[in-house]
């Protein structure tokens, strides 16, 4: 697991929550809207690199101004050593929080089953269709409604994000996108940003 960067206080990134966040490197998304786009590389910028035990020794330093950890990335399910993380800060009792884009529904059962998360936030690129020009490569888009499935039924809080981005999505596809989205979970549409140049 690499770590590409480190937030200490956040009041937007969990619901209600101050929070801290993480930023995992290595995303298999190729977004050409991501702002986090320095972040797809799993061995990350050198020079914004932090070792684990040091992000977590900041965290532990600040438990009692702090409720909560946001894991986003990248994409955090593809880090293998992702339960562990989400055991230790649980283990500063803290509240967690998985930024994902839903592609490993496998990861997100695991993470569920030990009661890692308090709070998921996954985002749907698109309706199916056209996720290939929105995640900028061929995706599994039965493990992304297998995801929301998941997420959905988890009795855990959680919402749905969709970044309109002009030129790729229009009205008709942000319709399609929320009936994706079954009856009782969060839908919210995020507006695009230009992201920094590559």
């Amino acid at each position: 697991m690499t770590i590409g960067g480190y937030m200490p206080f956040s009041l937007s990134d969990y619901p209600g929550a101050v929070a801290a966040v993480v930023f995992l490197s290595g995303c298999n998304f190729d977004c050409p809207f991501c702002h986090n786009w320095k972040l797809i590389d799993p061995a990350g910028d050198p020079a914004d690199r932090i070792p684990y035990d040091a992000v977590m020794g900041r965290i532990a330093a600040r438990k009692d101004r702090l409720d909560a950890v946001v894991v986003s990335g990248g994409e955090p399910t593809i880090s293998d050593g992702l339960p562990g993380l989400f055991r230790d800060i649980h283990g500063l009792g803290l509240m967690s929080k998985l930024d994902t884009n839903g592609s490993d529904p496998g990861m997100i059962s695991s993470l569920l089953g030990m009661k890692a998360l308090d709070f998921i936030a996954m985002d749907i690129k698109a309706p199916f269709d056209k996720y290939r020009d929105l995640a900028g490569t061929e995706v599994d888009t039965g493990a992304v409604r297998e995801s929301i499935g998941i997420i959905s039924r988890s009795g855990v809080g959680h919402v749905f994000r969709t970044t309109y981005v002009p030129g790729l999505l229009d009205d008709d596809d942000i319709s399609a996108i929320e009936r994706m989205v079954p009856p009782g979970s969060r839908f919210v549409v995020q507006e695009y940003r230009k992201p920094p140049p590559r």
